[in-house]
């Protein structure tokens, strides 16, 4: 889905957050088009940056059930989502698969515009997990539903590794399935050259992230050593 309701400076994905890459469908085609990635074998119909297509979702998915779409649906967020647009999710959707960026307000603001985003997030989080649970799997590994957060690692410790950990291992669960990503990349021409975000995060502060999510009580990390 195209653009996005954060403006962070260094979206991984900025041709279709900030550019605009995509091209407008009907409902008719939408509700087509996901019954047709069932049918190629999809294991699930993943909506990312979703939240201000919501609306929009929710009056193409009838459609869609109707013409038989059954795999499971995944709410892929920047977290930034109010309690009452995860309310009318409810009983809607079947993985709900956002971001922690951030933990600290003026960090927040500073790089995605959205001072307010650490308090937003802890609220969507809980409510993410009230919905659907801990995040389960059937035989081959395949996620069928629950909570799966995504935490990415920033230079210079700037995502609060160690508050975000602990915060989802006391507030939400340990057993919280936990994507800690290495893939940081200043991407697109917001970032000021003299920016702590100007590099790639290094070795040491990814293992670092990884030894906090377990000192702080994670048991389930999901993670890429680089």
């Amino acid at each position: 889905m195209t653009y996005c309701n954060l403006g962070c400076i260094f979206c991984q994905n900025y041709s279709i957050s900030r550019l605009g890459e995509g091209e407008a469908v009907s409902f008719d085609d939408f509700s087509r088009m996901m019954v047709a990635l069932q049918e190629r074998g999809c294991h699930n119909i993943n909506f990312v940056s979703p939240s201000h297509f919501v609306p929009h979702i929710l009056k193409a998915l009838p459609k869609a059930v109707e013409a038989g779409l059954s795999v499971p649906l995944v709410y892929n967020t920047g977290g930034y989502d109010s309690d009452e647009t995860l309310q009318l999710l409810d009983g809607i959707f079947d993985i709900y698969m956002p971001d922690f960026k951030y933990v600290r307000s003026e960090i927040a603001e500073k790089y995605s515009q959205a001072r307010d985003y650490p308090e937003v997030v802890k609220a969507a989080l809980k409510e993410m997990h009230r919905q659907t649970g801990d995040l389960t799997m059937d035989e081959n590994g395949i996620a069928q539903r629950g909570l799966l957060v995504r935490h990415l690692v920033l230079p210079e410790g700037l995502a609060g590794t160690r508050e975000a950990m602990r915060f989802l291992a006391t507030e939400i669960s340990k057993n919280t399935y936990v994507n800690i990503m290495n893939q940081y990349f200043p991407c697109g021409d917001l970032i000021p050259p003299d920016s702590p975000l100007s590099r790639r995060i290094t070795r040491e502060e990814f293992r670092e992230a990884i030894r906090i999510a377990k000192e702080e009580g994670i048991t389930r990390i999901d993670s890429e050593m680089f």
